[in-house]
């Protein structure tokens, strides 16, 4: 079992923290376990509610890594993820232990099983001036200017995701070259650096939008509307990707008493399904080799994958 590792990816509320941890306990015959996180939000310790970060009582039935690891204030990104990870793989095998690499930022994997496109460094004031040409035009104007200067890219995003547009923007004016071309060229630093067995979870798009709904409504009763306002309180900058999480911006509106709860609630719920499906979109095109396991019923999950991740393991046979 040297050198394997499980990748459990799924969108949002699809059962994945619940599946690893499950996996993880009847992996204690094998050796034990250690998961690592590979959701981009989760990595922020001030963010537990809102990201559905595994509870105290679920991190003590396995060993966890990554979450929580890092304050709102930094930047979180694939590379700084990946050199984590890497070193994280590294010391479960070191113990013997398998490593169950779960979560649901699609860039985390790709950038752990593939290597990172050597994309530029952006100096502050790029990308102080990329976050307010999107303040000036908005989003869908700022959509389309991007279309023209990198239609490739562009037609890859949606006009709402800011984060992803200001990056392809701040590429374009730091290296005068298009992000597109850089993610064409050769990945940097090594590949996967073991065997692998690749799993994604799949639901219905409808019973998981219920699913997001239910959790996100609950998060209200775990006092996530606390949390966000913990989180303001530190006065930071709002560009930050923690300050980006779905729910902080409704529930910062909430606060500032733009909105009632209700409809913060709803807004986070919208957001929560707009996540949910570029996640599924990514999966679909780019885990398109991954093992699918159909997740809409969550209590069956591991009793019918176990099988498969033991023979993995015990003979590298996928």
């Amino acid at each position: 079992m040297t050198n394997r590792a499980i990748l459990i990816a799924g969108p949002t509320a699809s059962g994945k923290s619940g599946l690893a941890i499950e996996v993880a306990e009847r992996l204690e015959a094998l050796g034990g376990a250690t998961i690592i996180n590979a959701d981009s939000m989760q990595v922020y310790r001030e963010l537990r509610v809102l990201t559905a970060r595994p509870s105290p009582g679920d991190e003590a039935r396995a060993p966890h890594r990554l979450y929580g690891v890092m304050p709102a204030a930094e930047r979180s990104s694939a590379m700084s993820w990946r050199t984590l990870a890497l070193a994280e793989l590294h010391a479960a095998w070191d113990a013997g232990r398998i490593p169950l690499v779960v979560g649901g930022t699609g860039l985390y994997f790709k950038a752990l099983v593939e290597g990172l496109a050597p994309v530029p460094e952006i100096p502050p004031d790029v990308r102080d001036a990329a976050r307010e040409r999107l303040t000036q035009l908005g989003g869908k104007a700022f959509h389309d200017e991007l279309r023209r200067r990198d239609p490739e890219t562009a037609s890859r995003l949606d006009p709402g995701d800011s984060q992803r547009l200001v990056r392809a923007w701040e590429v374009l004016e730091a290296s005068g070259i298009a992000l597109s071309e850089w993610q064409a060229r050769a990945p940097e630093g090594e590949r996967f650096p073991g065997e692998r067995l690749a799993i994604k979870l799949d639901v219905p798009r409808q019973p998981l939008y219920a699913r997001i709904d239910r959790r996100f409504a609950a998060m209200v009763e775990e006092g996530a509307a606390n949390e966000v306002a913990a989180l303001d309180a530190l006065g930071l900058d709002p560009s930050l990707p923690a300050m980006k999480a779905v729910g902080v911006p409704e529930f910062r509106c909430h606060l500032r008493g733009e909105a009632t709860l209700e409809e913060a609630v709803q807004a986070g719920q919208t957001a929560s399904r707009r996540l949910a499906k570029r996640q599924m979109t990514w999966l679909r095109h780019q885990a398109a080799d991954w093992a699918t396991l159909d997740a809409q019923h969550s209590e069956s999950l591991c009793d019918r994958i176990f099988p498969n991740i033991r023979q993995f393991l015990l003979t590298g046979l996928k």
